[in-house]
């Protein structure tokens, strides 16, 4: 509840602050490529979010068609001021129960999952303040081909063999609708030559996959810190940037945030939506923290990120941890 409260005296300061979307900056003009690797390997777990893998690409700010632009000028949350960038990625997510060795339907644990999805975005960014609007579909199930990938990155590791994916969740196609703003910059002050700020973000998701909403903060501490708005991760953790705008050679910083999140619907918890499927009863609502440190040089970020997340149904043995690496590059 003190988090919240926090929280919200932050917003409100936020609010009656200048507008900093009158604040104009040069526009980028490169594009990004990232490559974003989660899996709790790093953490030394193998259950609960097991494995993701996104690619995006994300345009310049001097390259938005004009019909992308005119488009956003309709959208009620996005600013008149800020720079627009649109995106594409593919991506993959699984899920599995705590013991694979196990061939039978584990009832008090959750499904297998996987979940294979392309999405498209769009991003207004005054330097400030971040909107971003991204749609998510793909498929849910077998041909979702997680249980192929987790048994090949098992053999590569040497690792126990899964046994349990006949029991995963049905074919679904799964459509995801999400919201983001993130307020960058508030009470920054500059400590021996370095920069600290705290960026609040709210957000929200409607879907068939997940529904939810979700209320947090980063604070960073480093160099250079206005040239992005934190690592980027896969949805439904604490959200970053993919682009980043350094205005050094070489820049770092640390970083440790914390999220909380309002679940109304997961489908790697709920099972399927118009099918018989195995379920668990979830939590409804859900923390998480994270901390990591970021790299840049030149025109490539390079970042380490480790989650963890309180438990997200009411028989998880235990908190959820895992690792996420993250590498992109401007071109």
């Amino acid at each position: 509840m003190r988090f919240i409260i926090a929280l919200t005296i932050l917003f409100s300061n936020a609010a009656l602050a200048d507008d900093p979307a009158t604040i104009k900056r040069p526009k980028d003009d490169r594009a990004t490529i990232t490559i974003v690797s989660e899996n709790d390997y790093f953490a030394g777990y193998d259950d609960g979010y097991t494995n993701g893998f996104r690619v995006s690409w994300l345009s310049a700010e001097t390259e938005i068609p004009w019909w992308i632009d005119e488009f956003s000028y309709h959208m009620p949350f996005f600013t008149y001021e800020g720079n627009k960038r649109y995106s594409f990625s593919v991506g993959q997510t699984m899920y599995a129960p705590n013991d694979l060795s196990i061939k039978a339907l584990q009832k008090n644990e959750r499904p297998y999952a996987g979940f294979l999805f392309g999405t498209i975005g769009l991003t207004s960014d005054t330097g400030y303040r971040l909107d971003n609007l991204q749609l998510t579909i793909g498929i849910v199930g077998e041909s979702a081909l997680a249980a192929q990938t987790q048994d090949a990155v098992h053999n590569l590791l040497d690792a126990q063999d899964p046994q349990g994916w006949d029991n995963q969740l049905k074919d679904e196609l799964g459509i995801n609708l999400s919201y983001e703003r993130k307020w960058r910059g508030l009470y920054e002050f500059t400590p021996f030559g370095w920069g600290a700020d705290i960026t609040p973000h709210i957000g929200a998701t409607i879907g068939n996959v997940n529904t939810h909403t979700n209320l947090g903060a980063t604070v960073r501490l480093g160099y250079d810190l206005p040239s992005d708005y934190g690592p980027p991760l896969i949805r439904p953790s604490l959200p970053g940037s993919d682009f980043f705008n350094p205005s050094e050679n070489l820049a770092w910083y640390i970083f440790a945030g914390a999220e909380g999140r309002a679940v109304a619907h997961n489908i790697f918890l709920d099972g399927n939506s118009f099918k018989n499927s195995h379920s668990v009863d979830k939590e409804i609502l859900v923390g998480g923290l994270q901390a990591g440190l970021v790299f840049t040089y030149d025109n490539i970020r390079l970042s380490y990120t480790h989650v963890l997340r309180t438990k997200e149904y009411k028989l998880q043995p235990n908190n959820e941890q895992f690792g996420a690496i993250t590498l992109s590059f401007k071109y």
